[in-house]
């Protein structure tokens, strides 16, 4: 079956994480991984941990939020590789605090990297996709969408993903290009490490907590959302459109 074979695919935050697994994951299945990430050597660890398992990527450095810097970076992958045709929107922040106490800073930079990351990403890479008559774009939302105490930036980003999804679902359909999301529950990774400690616990209590909760009885790893996106930016997807998939260990049910 295609997948992903030879499909040129851009991750964004993928040099840690959850970017990291995704960016594993479609290289693993063929794809020529553009490993982009805000810091660059975390973004060249990756794509040389990718070519040392026999992988085609490449390091790519930008600020999501920067137009120029973005199409700077997707100019150097497709001079590299030839085109694009996947991107995953994976770059993200945490700025958590009680509404009384969030500053405009903190608001600022949340919707900064993710809305406005994706809105430039998605706008730079979708006329190379238009142009092949393929593409796949896919947001990384959360179930912190519906809400969460502490997150009322994230929260709100995290929504805004889902709508801007289904609305490039509707304009990009008909020029080959599916836009789908994935919210993720809890993702064992340096991010959710850091919030653990700052509220006071560790990984591992969170880890036990989470999983006593949900149906699956475990919390989720990287390679969990890696999955779901390969299914997103396969070329057998092409019928799968403007979908929000909530990668959770099945918590909403409860």
């Amino acid at each position: 079956m295609p997948g992903v074979q030879d499909r040129v695919a851009l991750v964004t935050g993928g040099g840690q994480g959850i970017g990291e697994g995704i960016a594993h994951r479609l290289a693993a299945g063929g794809a020529k991984v553009g490993v982009l990430d805000l810091n660059l050597d975390n973004a060249t660890t990756v794509a040389e941990a990718i070519k040392a398992e026999g992988g085609q990527a490449i390091a790519l450095s930008a600020d999501v939020s920067k137009r120029d810097q973005v199409q700077a970076a997707v100019d150097q992958l497709v001079g590299e590789f030839g085109g694009l045709h996947i991107l995953v929107n994976n770059a993200g922040v945490i700025r958590d605090n009680l509404l009384f106490k969030m500053t405009d800073e903190d608001w600022t930079l949340v919707m900064e990297v993710h809305l406005r990351g994706a809105f430039l990403c998605s706008q730079i890479a979708q006329k190379h996709m238009g142009d092949a008559g393929f593409g796949r774009i896919i947001s990384m939302s959360s179930t912190s969408a519906t809400g969460n105490r502490g997150q009322a930036n994230y929260s709100t980003a995290k929504m805004g993903l889902q709508g801007f999804t289904k609305t490039l679902a509707i304009e990009l359909g008909p020029r080959g290009i599916t836009a789908n999301a994935i919210a993720p529950g809890f993702i064992e990774t340096a991010m959710t490490k850091a919030t653990a400690e700052r509220i006071g616990t560790t990984i591992d209590q969170m880890r036990d907590a989470v999983a006593s909760t949900v149906p699956v009885r475990r919390g989720g790893v990287p390679a969990d959302i890696a999955n779901a996106v390969a299914f997103f930016a396969a070329e057998e997807s092409g019928y799968v459109t403007g979908q929000v998939l909530y990668v959770d260990g099945g918590s909403e049910l409860l």
